[in-house]
C-alpha cells in the first residue's frame, strides 16, 4: 500500500456502459487538479457543471463535479468527484488524464482504508461498507447500516472500558504495592470478570446470525426421487431453474439458487434424491445430499403424499428437529383429502409444487423459521463476522484464564497479563491495535474505487 500522501484516482461506479459514471480522487492534488480542469474551485460540497478538457485542451465530456475539503470527506482528505456520462471510453480518457496530472490508480479498498487511517471510521465500520454493498436482504441491509453507524464499535467501547477499569485495579497493586490502596478484593474482581465474560460471550453468539445475514439462510431441499424437490425449487424461484422429469434420479448433483422471502435472503439448495437402492452415480449424489444437510440452517423435507413415508438414512434423520426442519407434503393435487402424518413429528405444510396450491403458506412458514434464527436479538442487532468471532474467542479464553487464576490465587502479574491480552483482542476488532497484516487482508477484499 502506497503512502497516503499520494493522490489516488479510480472509477467509483461499476465498469461498463451506463447513464452515468463517477470518478473520484483523494489526496493533496485534488484541489489543484480541480482548479486546473474547472477553473475557480467550487465551494466544498457544492456540485457544479463544467467541461472536462484534458491537458492538451481537448474536450472530453460535459460533467458535474464536487469538491470535498479535508477533513469533511469520506476519506478525511481533499476529495474530488466527477460525474460523467457512463461511456467506458470517456471514463478511461478521464482516468488517463488524471494519472497524467499526478494521480495514481487506487488499490482495492484504498478509499475506505484512508477513511479508517484518518479516523473517519473504525475497522468494524469499514467492514460494514462491504456488507452494505453486498447485502441481499432487508435484514442484512439494516444490520450493515447499524454497524456502519458504529453500533458494534460502541458496544466494544463499553466492554473495553470495563476491561480497562478491571486491569487498572489489578495493575495498581503491581505498580504501587506500598501505597495506601484498598486491599485486593479478588471475589469482587471475579464477579466483575464473570459479568464481562458473559457479555462478551453474548456478543460472540451473534456470529451464526451474522453469517446468515451475509451469506443467506442455507435451505436444503431433500427427499426421495420424484417427490417433487426440483419442482418445488422452480416454484419458489419463479422460473425453470432445475430439470423436472418423471425419471428417477434426474438431479444427480445439488443446485443452488438465491431468492428473497420477506426480509430474508434464502439460499435454496436442491439435492439428489434419497434412494434406498442407489446406482453408483446416484450414491455419489446422495453423499453430497448428506453433506449439504449437515451444513443446512433449514431443511425442507419434501414428501410425496401419494406414497408411503420415506425411509431416511440415520445421518440425515439425526439432523431433523422442529427448530431446523419443515416437512413439505407435496402433490396434494393428486391426493387432496388424504390423511398425512409428518415423519419425525416435524411441522408440516401441504402444497402442490405443480399447481402452486399451499405455496404461500410454505413461504410464510419459511419466513417464520428465518425469524427464529435471530434468537434473543432485538432491533439493535449486532451481527459479527468471522474475524470478529476469532478475536472475541481469544478474548474469552483469556478472561476465563484470569477468572481461573483468581480462584487459584495466581500472582497479580499473571492476571494483568491475561487481561492485557484480552484487551488487545478487543482492540483488533475496532482497529485500535495496529496490525498491518490484518489491514492488508481486510482491504484487499474491497473493490477498486471503494
Amino acid at each position: 500500500m502506497a503512502s497516503s500522501v499520494d493522490t489516488i484516482a479510480a472509477l467509483a461506479t461499476p465498469a461498463g456502459t451506463s447513464a452515468l459514471a463517477v470518478v473520484r480522487t483523494s489526496g493533496p492534488l485534488s484541489a489543484p487538479v480541480a482548479q486546473a480542469i474547472f477553473g475557480a474551485p467550487s465551494r466544498p460540497g457544492q456540485t457544479r457543471r463544467g467541461d472536462y478538457s484534458d491537458r492538451a485542451g481537448a474536450l472530453v465530456d460535459d460533467v458535474l463535479h464536487s469538491f470535498f475539503q479535508a477533513p469533511n470527506s469520506y476519506t478525511g482528505e481533499d476529495l474530488l468527484e466527477i460525474s460523467c456520462h457512463g461511456n467506458p471510453f470517456i471514463v478511461q480518457r478521464i482516468l488517463e488524464d488524471l494519472y497524467a496530472r499526478g494521480c495514481r490508480p487506487a488499490e482495492p479498498g484504498e478509499y475506505t482504508r484512508r477513511a479508517f487511517l484518518n479516523g473517519r471510521m473504525d475497522l468494524s465500520q469499514a467492514e460494514a461498507v462491504v456488507d452494505l454493498i453486498h447485502a441481499h436482504s432487508d435484514r442484512a441491509l439494516a444490520a450493515a447500516n447499524r454497524q456502519l453507524r458504529g453500533v458494534l464499535g460502541e458496544h466494544l467501547m463499553k466492554l473495553t472500558a470495563r476491561l480497562v477499569d478491571l486491569l487498572a485495579r489489578v495493575e495498581a497493586h503491581i505498580d504501587f504495592p506500598d501505597e495506601d490502596l484498598p486491599p485486593e478484593r479478588r471475589d469482587d474482581l471475579r464477579t466483575a470478570l464473570e459479568r464481562l465474560l458473559a457479555d462478551t460471550e453474548h456478543l460472540l453468539a451473534t456470529r451464526h446470525y451474522g453469517a446468515i445475514l451475509r451469506d443467506g439462510i442455507k435451505t436444503v431441499i431433500l427427499g426421495e426421487p420424484n417427490s417433487g424437490k426440483s419442482s418445488l425449487l422452480n416454484r419458489l424461484v419463479g422460473h425453470e431453474r432445475a430439470l423436472v422429469s418423471a425419471e428417477p434420479g434426474t438431479t444427480r448433483d445439488y443446485l443452488e439458487e438465491r431468492l428473497t422471502l420477506g426480509s430474508h435472503c434464502i439460499r435454496l439448495i436442491d439435492t439428489a434424491g434419497i434412494n434406498g437402492s442407489p446406482t453408483p452415480l446416484e450414491e455419489l449424489g446422495m453423499r453430497q445430499t448428506v453433506k449439504r444437510a449437515a451444513e443446512a440452517d433449514l431443511i425442507l423435507l419434501v414428501v410425496d403424499v401419494t406414497r408411503p413415508p420415506p425411509s431416511l438414512p440415520d445421518d440425515i434423520r439425526g439432523r431433523l428437529t422442529a427448530a431446523n426442519s419443515l416437512v413439505v407434503a407435496n402433490k396434494i393435487d393428486l391426493r387432496p383429502a388424504g390423511n398425512f402424518a409428518p415423519p419425525e413429528h416435524l411441522p408440516a405444510v401441504r402444497v402442490s409444487a405443480l399447481t402452486g396450491a399451499g405455496c404461500d403458506g410454505l413461504v410464510a412458514a419459511i419466513v417464520r423459521h428465518a425469524e427464529s434464527f435471530r434468537g434473543e436479538q432485538n432491533e439493535e442487532l449486532i451481527a459479527i463476522n468471522a474475524r470478529h468471532a476469532h478475536a472475541l474467542s481469544q478474548a474469552i479464553d483469556r478472561l476465563k484464564a484470569a477468572i481461573a487464576g483468581i480462584g487459584a490465587a495466581a500472582p497479580a502479574e499473571l492476571l494483568a497479563s491475561d487481561l492485557r491480552y484480552a484487551l488487545d483482542c478487543l482492540g483488533e476488532i475496532s482497529g485500535r491495535i495496529d496490525n498491518e497484516q490484518v489491514l492488508d487482508r481486510l482491504f484487499a477484499t474491497f473493490c477498486i474505487g471503494k
